[in-house]
């Protein structure tokens, strides 16, 4: 600075500062090249340069060059790659940090475009690489692949071909350039920094339009997998369908479908409802001539679907039964499937499959990839419905469908169904193996389309819980038409919630948590325990002190080095309460009745944690659950959603069970809680609240996420970020420490699907799936990982 104040602009060190970056930029200009070296299932296509033929699901290259070990940091990769027979290719690349190659180190090359030959794109290598692969496919193919290169990009250089390409993907899909860097300045704004803001436009790149796989590639690539095989000795299955006045069209669709059974193990049951229309009929007949494993009962008169279903099953000789619509299909192995997962699982009385719709055309679409049996969920929306396997015995002796249940019968039979089950009799086959069909006026459209279904679909839940003697309510969800909100009773009088809130400092968030409790919650009998670790600031000490003459209000200390689990533990056990509740010191609480929500469901018997809906201060979603096995450990599903978001099938908005909550906001019961022996004092900071969640759900109880408890969460703000040295390690090794512990379990949760990745957001499509028929090995990461798992605690100090 000069004398007057005013900046003094160094010409001669600016001109080399740039000549600088001009030598850089010249040496890299064409980057490392990058010999593709293959090493598993590929064989050279000698009349083609470049070309390769693989026979197997699992080619690999080797990526050789002399420049490895490469840095950290941003870089262009660019590649020749070309399906020579079609579009099978999904190229993704996988790292050797140093101990080796797994799925969680691994990224799928999203920017590439299967109408191209050339491929470029930016990646983000988090650390050093030694090795890298690159698999092209997962199933047989023949392609051209070469010219592989690597060009190391500032993080303004790989800002500017991001930003392109995200404003490129946007106009195709007709937006505004302009709207876009609007959003953009007010999240460089909001962030603060290049580095934060260059992390948010990496996500919208890897999430941007246009060239993300659709469910359409999805399906080419990996839908018409080989058939089990046929054997003797498959049980029959019944498939009953009810019909009336259907549409020829829909008609010979539906009935195509059951004839393209790759299973010959199969009885067509239709009833016809003494259907008006003569092509039906007619059809039917036709078909029953075909094949003598289609029979028909007709009907004298419309008795509606309830009781054309039970004709149906009436004509059922099947030690099992699957339910179809007269308009919809099923996949061509779904007998096949359906008996190899019955063999294999004896036990099973009712089971379900994935499902998609289906409309005029017959695409495909709008998947929905099911959780494993979830009877919190259920009591939301109908997420049994297609394709429904049930013991013919079964059925039988509850006396079939209830007539008066019309356009929800389905979903009364699940709920009538699994009050006579216990959890093991009932399987989930996460195959996608009915189509439902999306026309005017069918369900697939909307349950609006038929009102009846919504209303009945109210009465099959509320009619559950009073079989089973439970006075539950159950209340429409605004804005989600057919999705219900189920309040439980709390016992009178109600048990008593310690909420204990550790913090460190940083007054301003523990007065806006504390005040927003005080003001806002209406729960007649509750505690505030604020466990202060090693505050040394004299603003922080007077506000303890206003805050202990509160009459439901203390403060403890906690006078040694910041661990989460070791100050929660201690705090349980000082309290005597029925229930606690962990919150951090940076929530602030939105819904009033929140304590009342998370109690109802803590205090159900096979209740273990219940969490709640946080919010970033944006009015984002921060958090809605936490699906294990993604990023290595665990991850938030629609993190960074809008407020009202309804997820997949409506799920972030509806009361499920889920593997493990936050502890940000976590309640339980304190029998429980000490039960399973609490938080464990090795992971310090992350990840206690899912090893927490996973021991509560070893032993027997239910984890339960609901959407109604609603708050703020100003995340980890007084404790900070994981951004130094001593932090990472720290944080390595609870990393290390979860993949021992729980190894397949992360990778295998029961709320989630193994058609969902594991390696990108939650719920988006896994690119292969898994193979969901048995547990894979577990891994232990030695180390850090390449997409680093996200700390999920309740850590708000320190």
């Amino acid at each position: 600075m000069t004398s007057g104040g005013e900046p003094r602009i160094e010409r001669g060190g600016l001109l080399r500062r740039l000549l600088r970056r001009l030598r850089r930029a010249a040496r890299h200009l064409h980057g490392p090249a990058v010999a593709l070296r293959p090493l598993h299932q590929l064989q050279p296509i000698e009349e083609v340069q470049g070309g390769w033929q693989s026979d197997g699901n699992d080619p690999q290259f080797e990526c050789v060059s002399q420049r490895f070990p490469v840095r950290a940091g941003w870089y262009l990769l660019s590649i020749e790659l070309e399906d020579l027979d079609g579009d099978r290719l999904e190229p993704t690349l996988y790292f050797d940090y140093g101990w080796g190659m797994h799925e969680d180190w691994s990224l799928r090359l999203g920017f590439f475009d299967p109408g191209r030959r050339r491929h470029s794109g930016v990646v983000l290598l988090t650390h050093d690489i030694h090795r890298l692969r690159l698999d092209p496919a997962s199933e047989p193919c023949r392609l051209r692949a070469r010219n592989m290169s690597l060009v190391r990009l500032g993080r303004i250089a790989a800002s500017w071909h991001m930003w392109r390409s995200v404003a490129e993907a946007h106009e195709a899909q007709g937006g505004q350039v302009g709207a876009l860097r609007r959003e953009a300045w007010a999240e460089l704004r909001q962030r603060g920094g290049r580095r934060a803001f260059a992390s948010w436009l990496h996500g919208r790149y890897t999430r941007r339009g246009g060239k993300a796989p659709t469910y359409e590639r999805w399906l080419r690539l990996y839908d018409r997998q080989p058939a089990p095989a046929s054997r003797a000795g498959n049980p029959l299955i019944s498939i009953l369908l009810p019909t009336y006045n259907t549409a020829e069209v829909w008609l010979r669709r539906c009935l195509d479908s059951v004839l393209a059974q790759t299973s010959p193990d199969w009885e067509l049951c239709v009833a016809d409802d003494a259907s008006a229309e003569p092509q039906v009929r007619n059809v039917l007949e036709e078909y029953a001539a075909r094949d003598p494993r289609i029979q028909i009962h007709w009907r004298e008169c419309n008795g509606h679907i309830s009781a054309a279903s039970n004709s149906a099953l009436a004509l059922a000789t099947g030690d099992h039964v699957i339910l179809l619509d007269h308009d919809d299909e099923l996949h061509p192995q779904a007998i096949a499937t359906v008996s190899e997962a019955l063999r294999e699982h004896p036990q099973w009385q009712m089971a379900y499959s994935d499902e998609d719709k289906i409309d005029a055309e017959g695409r495909r679409y709008d998947p929905y990839f099911k959780p494993d049996w979830n009877p919190d969920l259920l009591c939301g929306h109908n997420c049994v419905s297609h394709l429904g396997v049930y013991s013919r015995e079964l059925l039988t002796n509850l006396g079939g469908f209830r007539e008066g249940l019309e356009g929800s019968q389905d979903w009364d039979l699940a709920l009538r169904c699994s009050e006579q089950l216990r959890p093991d009799q009932i399987g989930h086959i996460p195959m996608v193996l009915y189509h439902w069909r999306a026309i005017d006026g069918s369900t697939a459209q909307g349950v609006d389309q038929k009102g009846y279904a919504h209303t009945a679909g109210l009465r099959a839940v509320q009619e559950h819980f009073a079989r089973q003697g439970l006075a539950a309510e159950v209340h429409e969800i605004e804005g989600i038409h057919g999705a219900f909100r189920v309040r439980h009773p709390l016992p009178e009088p109600a048990p008593r919630i310690s909420i204990i809130v550790p913090t460190r400092d940083r007054i301003d968030l523990l007065r806006r948590c504390v005040e927003s409790i005080l003001q806002r919650t209406t729960y007649p009998d509750y505690e505030i325990v604020v466990v202060d670790n090693q505050s040394v600031e004299p603003a922080s000490i007077a506000y303890f002190a206003r805050l202990a003459a509160l009459p439901n209000v203390s403060v403890r200390a906690h006078d040694r080095p910041f661990n989460y689990s070791v100050i929660n533990n201690e705090a349980v056990r000082e309290c005597a309460s029925t229930l606690v509740c962990l919150l951090n010191n940076d929530i602030e609480v939105i819904t009033p009745d929140w304590l009342e929500e998370l109690a109802s469901h803590a205090m159900r018997p096979h209740v273990g944690a219940v969490g709640a809906m946080l919010y970033y201060p944006d009015d984002t979603i921060q958090h809605a659950g936490v699906v294990t096995g993604v990023h290595g450990v665990a991850a938030h599903p629609y993190c960074g959603m809008p407020r009202g978001h309804s997820g997949q099938m409506a799920r972030a908005r509806l009361t499920q069970t889920m593997s493990a909550v936050t502890a940000a906001c976590l309640m339980v019961r304190r029998e429980v809680y000490q039960q399973v022996g609490g938080l464990d004092a090795t992971l310090q900071v992350a990840f206690n609240d899912v090893d927490f969640c996973l021991r509560l759900r070893r032993a027997g109880f239910s984890n339960v996420w609901t959407p109604h408890a609603e708050l703020y969460h100003h995340e980890s703000a007084s404790r900070g970020h994981e951004d130094t040295p001593q932090k990472q390690a720290r944080f390595e090794r609870e990393v290390g420490f979860m993949r021992q512990r729980w190894g397949v379990e992360l990778e295998r949760d029961p709320a989630y699907n193994p058609n969902l990745t594991l390696r990108g957001e939650p719920f988006t499509l896994a690119f292969p799936p898994r193979d969901w028929r048995q547990a894979k090995p577990g891994v232990q990461l030695p180390g850090e990982a390449a997409h680093q798992p996200r700390a999920h605690a309740g850590t708000p100090v320190h």
